[in-house]
């Protein structure tokens, strides 16, 4: 079967998209709950921020050996070629800040010397040296990050709203049901 036949992308690539999407938009809500409060649920939320962010991670390495080893579907060959560089390049920015949001939160604590507590206990070990301008720097760079998440978030949600209501074109069913 050509690339062009494929109607659909394979399941364990739809499951993970799906899954990613929840965690990453409850990732964002949660980071933004953590800026913008210092009450009690502060501790809460980074508690989950933490443990979530490495699932985050691992679920990203797990996405990009799918997205490598599995045929995706072809873009519609009348949307603009200027179009689907951006389709392409907002998808490997996708893979790329979802490795690197998390390793860049783990580096910054590693720096400030906290630890990465995961669900049960278990610590991650240090990353990086502890220094706190190294923290400084990473903090900054994890939020600038999270900003070109979030950014990038909308655009690919307004791009996939675009294609399933108004060209109705296969490109958000392909992601969105199974083939049949």
């Amino acid at each position: 079967m050509k690339r062009t036949d494929l109607k659909h992308f394979s399941l364990a690539a739809r499951s993970i998209h799906w899954l990613m999407a929840v965690l990453v938009v409850a990732m964002l809500f949660i980071g933004i709950g953590m800026v913008a409060t210092l009450s009690s649920w502060h501790h809460t939320l980074l508690a989950i921020h933490r443990p979530l962010g490495i699932a985050i991670l691992l679920l990203a390495i797990v996405r990009l050996a799918v997205r490598i080893t599995h045929r995706t579907p072809a873009l519609p060959g009348d949307m603009p070629r200027w179009q689907q560089r951006i389709a392409h390049g907002s998808h490997w920015l996708f893979y790329a800040l979802l490795l690197a949001m998390p390793l860049v939160g783990w580096a910054m604590l590693s720096a400030a010397s906290y630890p990465i507590v995961m669900f049960g206990g278990a610590h991650l070990p240090s990353i990086a040296p502890v220094d706190v301008r190294l923290y400084a720097l990473l903090r900054s760079a994890h939020t600038y990050l999270a900003l070109l998440l979030f950014a990038t978030f909308v655009m690919h949600f307004a791009a996939a709203l675009f294609h399933g209501l108004i060209r109705r074109d296969g490109v958000f069913s392909s992601m969105a049901r199974s083939g049949r």
